[in-house]
């Protein structure tokens, strides 16, 4: 139980700090933006103090924007929104765990029928966390071949495969995680009523 009072207060303060830094982030990609489009005068002190303090902030995307094909002056947005992001995915990631300690005290309290459903439900918990990933990395262009993607389409494929032979091409849409999301949450819950 004092694990998971700590999880909660976790979130809470992480939610209320991702939220100071994403406030704080829009505002530093405002100015900058604006004076990287010259919609606030380029050359007045501010200007100078915002390419001077504010900007670096903003240079690892940026380098990333330029070798992928972008515009410089979309830095600040590309980061914000990896902030807000970043933020979501980590909130999410706290309270999924949070939520399976939960159900790890209840359910292993229960005896064997108990510990079969806990079984039950992190199987089919880690098999929806990896078709999530898989479609994230897919967003992000990731290689299917890196260390941090590949566990993710080896716990995945063996059942996205048959679905994807079953449902007709749409063009450069993949459903097949959709389908599956919806077969997994059936399965399991299919498997704890029996």
């Amino acid at each position: 139980m004092i694990l998971l009072e700590f999880l909660a207060a976790a979130m809470s303060v992480l939610q209320t700090a991702f939220f100071g830094v994403a406030v704080l982030t829009t505002v530093a990609a405002a100015l900058d933006w604006g004076v990287r489009t010259r919609r606030i005068a380029p050359f007045s002190g501010f200007a100078r103090w915002i390419r001077g303090s504010v900007s670096p902030v903003f240079a690892p995307m940026e380098r990333r924007i330029v070798r992928a094909g972008g515009l410089p002056s979309a830095a600040p947005w590309w980061t914000l929104a990896a902030v807000v992001i970043g933020g979501i995915v980590l909130l999410s990631l706290l309270g999924f765990v949070r939520e399976q300690f939960a159900m790890a005290l209840v359910l292993g309290s229960q005896g064997a029928g108990g510990l079969f459903r806990l079984a039950v439900s992190l199987t089919f918990g880690f098999l929806n966390l990896a078709l999530l990933w898989r479609v994230g990395s897919s967003w992000v262009q990731a290689s299917p071949y890196s260390k941090w993607v590949r566990w993710s389409y080896a716990a995945t494929e063996w059942f996205l495969g048959p679905i994807r032979s079953v449902l007709p091409a749409m063009g450069m849409i993949d459903l097949s995680p959709l389908v599956a999301y919806f077969l997994l949450g059936l399965i399991r819950s299919f498997v704890l009523r029996a």
